[in-house]
């Protein structure tokens, strides 16, 4: 099932999302559902289909859930770790390290305040030379780290300030416009091999690709049960959590990003997160 929310009756309305149409969830966000499942203890997609109109309407996606809290993974892949180290000029590796010990890096992210949807414009830091999308695997959470679904996310992020110093990573992640998710959230079910997922991400300037990379979702060094497992440690993430999985997709600074540009992600068994940028305020 994919699930999601639109604009419906002039509220923002869950919905189930059926090819280009969805089946909204009258008087729903897709938050009140999943706290309501979680009361009910019913699954998720089965409340949604049993709620859903069963008429059909046009809509564009929103942001999919207005999250309570947002959490990133940091090295997961060899790339970004590789790549991070190299920046820094690291000698002993700290990021490899990161990348190959036992404990992953898990930070907070934000809250719904930060986050954007579909179709909605990314931050830039008016103080960051080095503003750079990282395209990533994102999963929402229920109660007790169980995936509800999955979706593309973009850990916006100015690699510059926390070039400046490790200290600085809050600032680099954590900013108006700075995490983007959607389009929507496909149940593991339609998905039952993650690994084998391809995602793409492109960066468009007046019409222009300006990057164009991809990355299997087989390149995450650890298992997303295992952030999950660490996330969850002395830390009991509410219901509506989502956990970004980390990126495989490395921006360098000749694609930093510039106001205007068009950032796409893109998973096809998902879908597709376009952003437009712009400075923030």
């Amino acid at each position: 099932m994919r699930l999601g929310q639109i604009t419906w009756n002039d509220a923002v309305t869950a919905a189930v999302f059926e090819g280009a149409h969805a089946r909204p969830i009258p008087g729903q966000t897709l938050y009140d559902l999943l706290c309501r499942a979680e009361r009910e203890a019913k699954p998720l997609d089965a409340l949604a289909n049993e709620l859903a109109s069963k008429a059909l309407v046009t809509a564009s996606p929103l942001i999919p859930i207005h999250p309570p809290e947002v959490w990133g993974c940091g090295c997961t892949y060899e790339s970004s770790a590789s790549f991070r180290d190299a920046e820094h000029g690291t000698r002993e590796g700290f990021y490899a390290h990161v990348y190959r010990d036992a404990r992953p890096e898990v930070f907070f992210k934000g809250t719904a305040r930060v986050c954007v949807g579909p179709g909605e414009a990314i931050g830039i830091r008016s103080d960051s030379v080095f503003t750079a999308p990282e395209p990533e695997l994102a999963v929402l959470l229920g109660s007790r780290g169980r995936i509800i679904g999955y979706t593309l996310a973009n850990d916006v992020s100015a690699w510059d300030i926390e070039r400046q110093n490790p200290l600085y990573l809050t600032q680099s992640k954590i900013y108006q416009g700075a995490c983007a998710f959607g389009p929507v959230f496909v149940t593991p079910d339609e998905l039952p091999d993650i690994r084998a997922l391809r995602m793409t991400c492109q960066i468009v300037r007046n019409g222009r690709t300006l990057f164009s990379e991809s990355v299997g979702i087989s390149k995450l060094g650890r298992t997303i049960e295992t952030l999950i497992e660490y996330l969850l440690r002395c830390n009991p993430a509410p219901a509506g959590t989502l956990l970004l999985t980390g990126t495989g997709i490395i921006a360098t600074q000749e694609a930093a990003l510039a106001p205007g540009d068009i950032v796409t992600i893109a998973i096809p068994e998902i879908g597709e997160l376009r952003n437009p940028t712009a400075v923030c305020p």
